[in-house]
């Protein structure tokens, strides 16, 4: 009986709204910093550090969070697959195919930032692991994976806003409000107490998150040896 009773619960946490939500505006914005090139690719490459700022975050929340942020409550297992295409899982968080889009995504993206940060565009931006690379057939994979990632990334967000008109128009059911206000409508017998998550656990990730941007920009000058200047060559005049 509770089945058929409907209350509103806690899914989404603040920090995992926010995550979703600054990555929305980070991607387009990387997008078009690099579609109009020039001196944006500047602003290109510091919205791919923020994003990868993000990415470390996300990881880090997947075990540091909340109970529907945590990696482990929606991972799409074979046994948690074989019951939602039989019509037998039940749950309120991520399903295990929308998981499965999710663990996509955040792998194309850390295909996508991490290329980023050994491309160069050849005129106005490289990355910071750019000189890393000595043999220009490599330094040209490099930036071809990075091309690649971004064209899987917008199928992978086609498929993503796909599913989310499927579910508004044909399932009745409503993606984007959770995501806005954390909350969602679901069976009683499905409500289950959110834990974890504590203002320490956040910090944790914040700093953490913070600290893999901040060596990513600065380990290269501390790994690469520094070239003494050539002492200038004195010739004797007769």
């Amino acid at each position: 009986m509770e089945f058929f009773i409907k209350v509103i619960t806690q899914v989404w946490d603040v920090p995992i709204r926010l995550f979703h939500w600054l990555l929305v505006v980070a991607v387009v914005a990387a997008y078009v910093t690099a579609t109009l090139g020039g001196n944006l690719m500047d602003w290109h490459g510091r919205i791919g550090s923020f994003i990868l700022g993000l990415l470390v975050f996300r990881v880090c929340w997947g075990f540091l969070g909340t109970t529907h942020a945590r990696f482990a409550s929606f991972f799409p297992s074979v046994s948690r697959l074989r019951a939602y295409f039989k019509g037998r899982w039940q749950g309120v968080g991520h399903n295990p195919l929308g998981a499965l889009s999710v663990f996509a995504l955040l792998a194309d993206l850390v295909a996508l930032v991490g290329s980023g940060l050994f491309a160069s565009d050849d005129i106005a931006y490289a990355g910071p692991f750019f000189i890393l690379l000595n043999e220009d057939s490599i330094k040209d994979r490099v930036s071809g994976l990075h091309e690649q990632s971004f064209n899987v990334l917008l199928l992978l967000l086609a498929l993503h806003l796909a599913s989310i008109v499927y579910y508004r128009c044909i399932k009745k059911t409503n993606l984007i409000t959770p995501m806005l206000t954390g909350n969602k409508v679901v069976p009683k017998s499905l409500a289950t107490t959110v834990t974890g998550g504590s203002v320490f656990r956040l910090w944790i990730a914040v700093f953490i998150s913070g600290g893999v941007v901040w060596l990513v920009w600065n380990v290269t000058p501390m790994i690469m040896p520094v070239s003494s200047p050539v002492a200038p060559i004195t010739v004797p005049s007769f």
